[in-house]
């Protein structure tokens, strides 16, 4: 069983769409814990809405690559559109940021609300 943390975010109705999200989590993995999901200023283009963003820790028998494409999967059946502006507004950001107690996204380095969050949900992850 694998143990990751997901990060969520969106700027694009954000309350529908990161419960839809949530949703379609909870029927395919373990949810373990959430953290507090909280409004934050775009990074990289200033000019859009402010987004929300939380994370979710789940266990899940998939593979990184397989859970990565399966949550790509969920991004845009909720309507995510890739290309243009990669700091563009969004109707979903689904990322997994911790692997099996690994860091794997430097994005939570570089965004304190994003290591709060982790550490709301893994209060014993090294860090």
């Amino acid at each position: 069983m694998n143990r990751v943390v997901v990060g969520v975010g969106s700027n694009i109705d954000p309350e529908k769409n990161i419960e839809e999200a949530r949703k379609r989590i909870e029927k395919r993995h373990r949810v373990v814990a959430e953290s507090r999901f909280i409004r934050t200023k775009p990074v990289g283009y200033s000019e859009q809405p402010d987004f929300v963003n939380g994370v979710i820790r789940i266990e899940t028998e998939m593979e990184y690559g397989e859970l990565n494409e399966w949550l790509g999967g969920v991004e845009s059946d909720l309507g995510r559109v890739r290309g243009g502006n990669r700091y563009g507004p969004r109707t979903m950001d689904l990322d997994v940021v911790v692997w099996n107690g690994e860091i794997v996204d430097k994005d939570v380095c570089e965004r304190g609300f994003l290591r709060n969050c982790i550490l709301e949900v893994w209060p014993d992850l090294v860090m």
